[in-house]
């Protein structure tokens, strides 16, 4: 059985939506379910017999992170650690979400999962402590660093630019920072991958992974990118012009990191996967709008 925690997400919807797809049995909680108490853990996994747990839940908010530093240091760090506890105990494999954010930024190639993380504000901090403390905690675990995350349900930069496009003439996005988009979808399905090889009998190395879509870009890019496929699928139909600008344009309490592409090498001779181009995954998910 498979325990999906955060089954209300943006991630956590779309693995429940495959896994009810793929007719793999499991069970999904979201905040019913305090991951920053241990005994509300142990209470719920009594008597049942639990072998993955999915770790969806976490803060997500960068910018608030920086004014709630308890609240976000306990559900991204002391809950994982609560929930690698818990599997310990049960005897049940973890995989868990992180976060490109766990590196600064300042680099110029692509991040690998031996490389040093250094993150520079609250969010990313709590992640790479959360990351310490779920390998502490189990030695039965996977975590998945991820970038750029989209998907049809919550909020995220797609929807976000698709709404302004279509409420604006002019628009500005940053220019100076570069990553990779991930696909909600394309993620789930990853997840899922671990899940099928170890239980078939593939011995896959417990530790760290990254997981993005392929290629490189920068979120001013990447707007002109979904203005441009939005537009010829229909899904616009008024005109907007977007215009390059810089992060200090947009002053915020955080830095977010400027170069945070991740290198996929690991996950695809583990798993044996070809990863989609973050262009092709875009256009699907925009054919797949409602």
């Amino acid at each position: 059985m498979i325990w999906l925690i955060g089954n209300k997400g943006m991630l956590g919807t779309e693995l429940s939506l495959l896994l009810k797809k793929n007719n793999i049995s499991f069970i999904g909680t979201d905040k019913e379910i305090d991951i920053t108490s241990i005994n509300s853990l142990e209470k719920y996994v009594k008597n049942k017999s639990i072998n993955w747990i999915i770790n969806c839940a976490a803060y997500t908010s960068v910018d608030k992170a920086e004014y709630d530093i308890e609240f976000c240091s306990t559900l991204n760090t002391d809950g994982p650690y609560n929930i690698a506890v818990i599997a310990n105990k049960i005897n049940a494999n973890i995989i868990h979400i992180s976060t490109d954010y766990v590196f600064n930024g300042k680099g110029n190639k692509s991040y690998t999962e031996d490389d040093s993380t250094d993150p520079i504000g609250v969010y990313g901090l709590t992640k790479r402590d959360g990351e310490f403390k779920i390998l502490q905690g189990n030695n039965k675990s996977y975590i998945i660093r991820t970038s750029w995350l989209y998907g049809k349900y919550g909020n995220n930069f797609v929807h976000t630019m698709l709404k302004l496009m279509n409420e604006r003439d002019t628009i500005s996005v940053v220019n100076d920072q570069t990553g990779t988009p991930t696909w909600a979808n394309d993620l789930a399905q990853v997840i899922i991958k671990f899940i099928v090889l170890s239980d078939s009998g593939k011995t896959i190395p417990y530790g760290i992974y990254h997981f993005s879509n392929e290629g490189t870009i920068t979120w001013y890019d990447f707007a002109r990118e979904i203005y441009s496929k939005a537009k010829v699928l229909g899904i616009l139909t008024k005109d907007c012009e977007i215009k390059p600008c810089s992060s200090s344009d947009f002053p915020s309490k955080v830095t977010r990191p400027a170069y945070s592409v991740l290198d996929k090498t690991k996950i695809k001779k583990e798993l044996g996967i070809t990863i989609p181009s973050w262009d092709e995954s875009l256009e699907l998910f925009l054919k797949s709008k409602d």
